[in-house]
C-alpha cells in the first residue's frame, strides 16, 4: 500500500507514500480509507492528520493508471473524499510543495487545512481536455469566490499558496505554517487544538454557500471570455458551465452536473488528443536500451561553433540555464555580429517586461568568444551549427577531433546530413551525437536528438538530461536523411507541390490546411525557411534519388530567385519590413504556363482532399520511420510534429490523429489516392506496419 499510518499519541497520521508527486492511485486510496477506518475505530486518537510524503502533498491523479480500470476502481477518488466527509473525528490536511488536481480535491474534503508557503496549489484537468472531477468545481469557489476559483480553473496554472491565504474571507486554509519544514508539526498541534470536535461542529466545505452577485450575468460575461479564447477546446467553457452550476444547485446536484461534465468530455477528440500528448512527452525522454540510472556526464561549459542566427540561438539556451557558452567563429566580424543579434533578442525581452535587467546581464556575462579552436578544450559539450555541407562539417569534426578534451561531447546541429559519417571524421565516434535545434532555435521547443551507431550511452543519457535543463522537448531519432520531422515534411512538401500541378494555388493548400488547425501552411513555410533550402536537397536528391519524382514548380520558383521572406518574394509577395503573405500574380501565372507544358487540364481540389494528402504523406512515411527503427515510437513522431512543425496540438499529432480517424480509413484514401496518374503511386501503397495494424484491428501506440 502506497499511504503509511502510524499514531503520535492522540493523533493519527496518514502519509501519503507514491512517488514522485504522491499520485492518488489504487493503492493510495485503499490507504488513506483504510487509514481512516483504523483511527475512527481506535478511542485513543481524537484527530487525524493526512499529509504526503517527500516532494509533495499530491499531485492528483496517478498518471500510470490513466485509463485503465484501476482509476475508477473503488474506492474512487470521489468515495475517498465522501470517507473524509463522514469521519466522525477531525481531519487536519498537511499541505506542502504540490497540492494539485484530485490531491486539492482531497484537501478540501477534509475539515480543516495547514498549508506551508510556496506550495504550489492548482485544478490543472483543462490542459488534457477536462474539468475537475471530483469536487473542484464545486468546492474550491465555496472557499476562495466564484471568480478566483473560475480564473484558477479555466487556466489550470497553480498559485502560491501564500497568495491565497492573503485573500479577503478565503476558507481555504485554516492557518498557513511558518515554513515547509514546520507546517507537519504545526498540522499536528492544530488537530489537537480541535481534537473532541464531532458531527456537526465539525466543518464541511460543501456546507458553504455559493453566490456571485452578478450571477448569470456575470457568467455570460465569463463565457465570452473564455470563448473568445478557447475556440478548440471544449474543457474551459465547460469549466464555466460547472462553477455556473456550484452557483445554482444544491451541492450534491453541482456534484451530479460537474461528473456529466467530466465524463462528457473524456471522449472528446481534444481531451483524447491532449491526453496523449501528455503522456508521450513524458515517454519521450525513455529510450527502450537506455535505462533511467545511466550515468551522466556533468555539462558544466559549452562550445558553439557559429554566431549566426542557429549558433546564437543554441547559445541562449545555454546562457538562459545558467550555463558559460563560448562561441567560436572565423572572423571578428562575424562574432560581432553574432552577439549584436543575442543582444537584441535579450534587450526586447527586457523592453517587454519579460526579462528583468539583471538576469539580462548575467546571461551576457555567461558568455564570450574565441577565434581559435584551440580555446575550447575545456568545453564539456561542443554544438557546431556550421553550413550544411558535408565538407565543412568534415573540417569542423576534425578540428574538434584534435583540441577536445577526451570525455567531451561533440555534437553536430546538422538537419539532414550523416551524424554516422559525420562521427567518422574523428577518432572518438562514441562521442558524437546529433542535437538537432529548429529555428528560431532560443524560441522552438523541440530537440531532435540523433543517436549515431556508436554513440554511447552516457552521452544519450546526458543530451536528454541537457535538453530537460533548457527546457527543450527532446526526441530520440535513428540516422537516416532528415531524421523524423524532415524526413517527413519532404513528403509532405511533395504533395503540396503535385496539387499546384494538378490545379490549385498556393493560397488555397495554405488555407485548407490551416483551417485544420496547422500554425503556417507549406508554401508559407517554404517563405518563412528559405525555399533555396529545399531546392538544395532536391539537387542533391536528382543525384542520389533520381526516381523520386517532385513538382517542378518549386525548381522555377527558385530559377526566378524567389527565396522567400529573405529575397521579399516566394510563393508570396512581401512588402519591405512586413511578414504579410499577398498572393502574387506571377507565382500564380508561372504554375499555370507549367500546367500547359505538361498538357495539364487544371481540376476543382477539394480542401479535404489537400488535408488528406498533406497530414497522409506524414502519416505514410511516419509509419516507415517505425518500421526502420528510427523512431521507437509513435509518440515520439507526434512529439516531433506538435512542437516542431506547427500540428495542431488539439488533433494530437499525425500518428494519433491517424489513429482517431481510424487506420483502415486511412489506408483506403492511401489506396484511392495512388490511382492519381499526377501523383506518386508507389509512395502511396499503405506502409507494411499499417497493412499489419488494420488486419489486426489495431492503432499506433
Amino acid at each position: 500500500m502506497t499511504a503509511e499510518y502510524k499514531v503520535l499519541g492522540d493523533i493519527a497520521v496518514i502519509t501519503m507514500t507514491n512517488p514522485p508527486v504522491n499520485g492518488l492511485g489504487f493503492s493510495t486510496r485503499i490507504g488513506i480509507t483504510d487509514g481512516l477506518s483504523k483511527a475512527n475505530a481506535d478511542d485513543a486518537v481524537k484527530a487525524i492528520v493526512i499529509t504526503g510524503a517527500g516532494k509533495a502533498f499530491s499531485g492528483g491523479a496517478d498518471i500510470k493508471e490513466f485509463g485503465t480500470p484501476k482509476a475508477l476502481q473503488e474506492p474512487n477518488l470521489l468515495s475517498v473524499i465522501l470517507a473524509l466527509e463522514a469521519s466522525s473525528k477531525p481531519i487536519v490536511a498537511a499541505i506542502h510543495s504540490v497540492c494539485m488536481g484530485g490531491g486539492l480535491e482531497l484537501a478540501l474534503g477534509c475539515h480543516y487545512r495547514v498549508a506551508a508557503p510556496g506550495t504550489n496549489v492548482a485544478l490543472p484537468e483543462v490542459k488534457l481536455g477536462l474539468i475537475p472531477g471530483a469536487g473542484g468545481t464545486q468546492r474550491l469557489p465555496r472557499v476562495i469566490g466564484v471568480e478566483t476559483a473560475l480564473n484558477m480553473i479555466v487556466s489550470g496554472e497553480p498559485v502560491k499558496s501564500e497568495l491565497l491565504a492573503s485573500l479577503p474571507g478565503q476558507k481555504l486554509f485554516d492557518k498557513l505554517a511558518a515554513s515547509a519544514e514546520s507546517v507537519f508539526d504545526e498540522a499536528v498541534a492544530f488537530a489537537r487544538s480541535v481534537a473532541g470536535k464531532t458531527g456537526e461542529a465539525l466543518p464541511l466545505v460543501r456546507n458553504l454557500p455559493c453566490k456571485h452577485p452578478q450571477g448569470d450575468a456575470y457568467f455570460q460575461f465569463a463565457k465570452n471570455m473564455v470563448g473568445g479564447m478557447s475556440k478548440n477546446y471544449p474543457a474551459p467553457l465547460q469549466c464555466v458551465d460547472a462553477v455556473q452550476a456550484a452557483t445554482k444547485m444544491k451541492f450534491d446536484a453541482g456534484m451530479a452536473e460537474e461528473r456529466r461534465i467530466f465524463t462528457s468530455l473524456m471522449f472528446t477528440p481534444e481531451s483524447l488528443a491532449l491526453r496523449h500528448l501528455f503522456m508521450a512527452e513524458r515517454a519521450a525522454s525513455k529510450i527502450p536500451d537506455v535505462p533511467d540510472d545511466t550515468p551522466k556526464r556533468e555539462i558544466k561549459s559549452v562550445g558553439v561553433i557559429g554566431a549566426g542566427t542557429m549558433g546564437g540561438g543554441i547559445s541562449m539556451n545555454f546562457l538562459n540555464a545558467g550555463i558559460p557558452v563560448k562561441i567560436l567563429e572565423m572572423k571578428q566580424e562575424a562574432l560581432d555580429r553574432g552577439i549584436a543579434t543575442i543582444k537584441k533578442n535579450y534587450e526586447a525581452q527586457v523592453k517587454k517586461g519579460k526579462l528583468k535587467q539583471d538576469k539580462y546581464e548575467q546571461r551576457m556575462a555567461l558568455l564570450s568568444t574565441t577565434l581559435s579552436y584551440d580555446d575550447l578544450k575545456d568545453a564539456d559539450l561542443i554544438i557546431e551549427a556550421v553550413f550544411e555541407e558535408i565538407g565543412v562539417k568534415e573540417k569542423v569534426f576534425k578540428e574538434l577531433d584534435r583540441v577536445a578534451k577526451k570525455g567531451a561531447i561533440l555534437a553536430s546541429n546538422t538537419s539532414t546530413l550523416d551524424v554516422d559519417k559525420i562521427a567518422s571524421f574523428t577518432e572518438r565516434p562514441q562521442d558524437v551525437v546529433g542535437m538537432h535545434f529548429f529555428s528560431p532555435a532560443n524560441v522552438m521547443k523541440l530537440l531532435e536528438v540523433v543517436r549515431g551507431k556508436a554513440t554511447a550511452k552516457d552521452v544519450l543519457a546526458t543530451v536528454m538530461a541537457i535538453g530537460k535543463k533548457i527546457k527543450k522537448t527532446a526526441v530520440v531519432s535513428g540516422v537516416c536523411d532528415g531524421f523524423i520531422g524532415n524526413r517527413m515534411i519532404e513528403q509532405y512538401s511533395r504533395q503540396a507541390g503535385f496539387l499546384l500541378d494538378e490545379g490549385a494555388t498556393p493560397q488555397q493548400v495554405d488555407k485548407a490546411i490551416e483551417k485544420f488547425g496547422f500554425a503556417m501552411g507549406p508554401f508559407r513555410m517554404g517563405d518563412l525557411a528559405g525555399n533555396d533550402i529545399g531546392w538544395a536537397i532536391r539537387k542533391r536528391r536528382a543525384v542520389e534519388r533520381a526516381d523520386m519524382k517532385y513538382s517542378r514548380t518549386a525548381d522555377k520558383l527558385c530559377e526566378l530567385g524567389r527565396f522567400g521572406q529573405k529575397t521579399g518574394a516566394g510563393w508570396y509577395d512581401y512588402q519591405a519590413g512586413k511578414r504579410d503573405a499577398i498572393p502574387s500574380e506571377l507565382v500564380n501565372k508561372m504554375i499555370e504556363d507549367h500546367r500547359k507544358e505538361l498538357g495539364i487540364t487544371p481540376r476543382k481540389i477539394s480542401d479535404e482532399e489537400i488535408v488528406q494528402r498533406l497530414v497522409y504523406a506524414l502519416v505514410n512515411e511516419g509509419a516507415h520511420i517505425l518500421e526502420d527503427g528510427i523512431a521507437s515510437k509513435s509518440g515520439d513522431i507526434d512529439m516531433v510534429y506538435l512542437t516542431g512543425y506547427g500540428f495542431p496540438i488539439y488533433r494530437g499529432g499525425p500518428m494519433h490523429y491517424a489513429s482517431q480517424v481510424g487506420l483502415y480509413n486511412v489506408a483506403e484514401t492511401m489506396k484511392r489516392f495512388a490511382k492519381n496518374p499526377r501523383d506518386d503511386a508507389e509512395f502511396w501503397q499503405p506502409a507494411p506496419l499499417i497493412q499489419k495494424l488494420v488486419a489486426e484491428g489495431k492503432s499506433f501506440g
